[in-house]
């Protein structure tokens, strides 16, 4: 059987918005075997996308562990090279479909910086394999994993950058306004790194231990929480993409990356709060633009969803 194996080994909002583009690769190619070469901790998630065969776990930049003969087809929807680009070319695919690179000699579209990242990806499978590729098809299948708690508000105060980390006090405040709301329970979640944060927030909100979900939840149990939420409130990171893929109403924080480049779709129950201009997102300080966003503004984005969806 013919083999396309696609490469997107990053984190996991990068693994959520390269999922329209994957969908399109099956579409193209549907007789063949799709092998999708990621990262090991997304693996939950990857029987949730549809189509795919086979994971093969990888991680960024590294040589793969590829075994037998060349794939036929090699999608890059990692980068735009050289090294991306060398990584697959390694195995000696029979066609390689890449953005273009002078350093790697290779020919493809050109990369536009500033392009959204869901309609990059998009773009290069659909002009290369000549297949529709809507950049709306993000939605994900429920996860087998009951939710911890059904119907909950979620605050995320994590971030991997501090730049990107909007401060813990006035999380802490929206929480204490979301409880007060009583509009559902309140959850702060996070990685196992982040659980000292959650709790911070916790504490100050005035939540019980109990609401401390960080490090408590396993990625697929993360996704069955995010899918049975009915608000997610949280900065430019993961979960923010998770409630895209499940149209769970959002409240995302940007700064310094504007939402633009990975903002949630227009069209869904999501605000996207934004002051600009754009600066460092890996800096170890926080931004400017999301420093600018204050609590009376994520209240009102909150209030803006209640009224159009049941938040």
């Amino acid at each position: 059987m013919a083999v396309v194996l696609v490469y997107r080994a990053i984190g996991l909002g990068d693994f959520l918005t390269g999922v329209p583009a994957l969908r399109a690769v099956r579409r193209a190619l549907p007789q063949h075997r799709l092998v999708l070469a990621t990262s090991p901790p997304l693996a939950p998630l990857v029987p949730l996308v549809g189509g795919i065969d086979e994971m093969l776990p990888t991680r960024a930049l590294r040589p793969l562990p590829w075994a037998g003969d060349p794939p036929d087809v090699a999608v890059n929807l990692h980068g735009r090279g050289p090294q991306s680009h060398q990584v697959l070319a390694a195995l000696r695919p029979r066609r390689l479909i890449a953005f273009g690179n002078e350093e790697a000699r290779l020919r493809g579209p050109v990369w536009r910086a500033a392009e959204h990242e869901v309609r990059r990806w998009c773009r290069l499978v659909a002009a290369e394999l000549r297949v529709c590729a809507p950049d709306h098809d993000l939605v994900l299948r429920r996860p087998a994993a009951a939710p911890q708690v059904e119907g909950a508000l979620i605050v995320h105060p994590g971030a991997a950058a501090a730049a990107r980390r909007w401060p813990a006090g006035r999380f802490a405040t929206v929480a204490r306004w979301l409880a007060a709301s009583k509009a559902g329970p309140v959850v702060v979640t996070g990685s196992a790194a982040e659980t000292e944060l959650a709790r911070a927030v916790a504490d100050a909100a005035g939540l019980p231990p109990s609401a401390v979900l960080a490090g408590r939840t396993a990625l697929d149990e993360l996704a069955a929480l995010v899918a049975a939420a009915r608000l997610v409130v949280a900065g430019d990171t993961g979960i923010a993409h998770l409630a895209s893929a499940y149209r769970t109403p959002s409240v995302v924080l940007f700064g310094p990356t504007s939402p633009r480049a990975w903002g949630p779709p227009e069209t869904g129950p999501h605000i996207a709060l934004w002051h600009g201009p754009a600066g460092d997102p890996h800096a170890d300080v926080l931004d400017p633009a999301l420093d600018r966003i204050q609590v009376d503004e994520v209240i009102a984005a909150v209030d803006t969803l209640a009224s159009l969806v049941r938040v």
